[in-house]
């Protein structure tokens, strides 16, 4: 089984779209006194190439996990004070920027979903291709498990979470294969869910769409980490914490995180005015510029060396004015 601590974190990720976001950062970035925050600090790749890339600018990191935060700190301990790394979940971050004495950032960056290292750390629970525990907590101390959720959710509570947060068709026939299991033994590990859902599905399901479990994976861990709910407090926060001129870049990975992170951008980027109006006010008018033109992917090249890549979309966007 592997362990948090047995390779350094440079050798255990590769940062997604890295010089896209580098170069969408920068310009916002090169103010002297430049703040940039990595909302979800992983174990540092980005946050690395932005204190290398941008020697005038501080960086606050913030994540959730306990153990990607010691991999990380020992990462960018080269960088001395330039680096801040807290304990914290990223709707946290008005907070946490206002105990830093930072109101306002030049730089935002989220990568979202679970982090390499989650991912490769079998005890962690995330992953349908290798049995573990059932846990999927990006932090181990709070909240319920994954095993917790599908042992003791009523029936129709495990069909909302499948449908709307995996976009699983099959919900119904999953749950209903899961409470007559757990009506035997609880369900503790990921190899068993995945037995589960093999029986479940009508083998044309089988056949198409890559592994069955993946939608089901997909809404448990978002259920655990309650990550929709807190994106959708947490990106309004973000954009409201830039100065003029300050830049957000967003990576999401599936189409439920990417339609928020688009409401919210293409909000900030539209006019409020009234129809008819001759001339706009200001109080109307855009607070954001899109930098982007819908969602960037990464190219052929990038998804060959890092099949983590595959399922990136991009967006950014700038401040261009304040909120009046």
């Amino acid at each position: 089984m592997t362990t948090s601590n047995d390779r350094p974190a440079e050798a255990r990720h590769q940062p997604v779209m890295l010089q896209r976001c580098l170069d969408l950062l920068g310009p916002a970035l090169r103010v002297p006194g430049a703040v940039v925050v990595d909302c979800t600090l992983g174990l540092g790749g980005h946050a690395a190439a932005l204190l290398a890339a941008f020697p005038g600018v501080r960086l606050i990191g913030l994540d959730r996990d306990p153990a990607a935060l010691e991999l990380a700190g020992r990462r960018l301990a080269p960088y001395g004070p330039r680096a801040d790394l807290v304990h914290a979940v990223y709707d946290e971050l008005p907070a946490v920027l206002d105990r830093l004495g930072t109101p306002r950032v030049a730089g935002i960056l989220f990568d979202l979903g679970v982090s390499s290292m989650q991912l490769d750390e079998d005890e962690r629970g995330f992953a349908y291709s290798r049995d573990a525990p059932l846990d999927m907590r990006m932090d181990p101390s709070h909240g319920l498990s994954a095993a917790e959720v599908l042992n003791t959710y009523p029936p129709g509570e495990l069909v909302r979470v499948l449908r709307e947060y995996g976009e699983e068709r099959h919900a119904r026939r999953i749950v209903e294969q899961v409470v007559r299991e757990r009506g035997r033994e609880p369900i503790r590990t990921s190899g068993r869910l995945v037995e589960l859902i093999r029986e479940a599905l009508p083998q044309a399901a089988m056949r198409t769409g890559g592994n069955p479990a993946k939608r089901t994976f997909q809404a448990l861990r978002i259920e655990v980490n309650g990550e929709l709910d807190i994106l959708e407090r947490a990106v309004p926060d973000a954009v409201a914490a830039l100065a003029v001129g300050g830049r957000i870049v967003v990576l999401s990975y599936h189409s439920l995180e990417d339609r928020l992170v688009k409401r919210v951008l293409t909000a900030g980027a539209t006019s409020t005015a009234p129809p008819g109006l001759p001339v706009v006010p200001e109080q109307y008018q855009p607070r954001l510029k899109l930098l982007t033109r819908g969602a960037e992917l990464p190219d052929e090249e990038e998804v060959a060396a890092n099949r983590r890549a595959a399922p990136a979309r991009l967006r950014a966007a700038e401040r261009i004015r304040e909120a009046l």
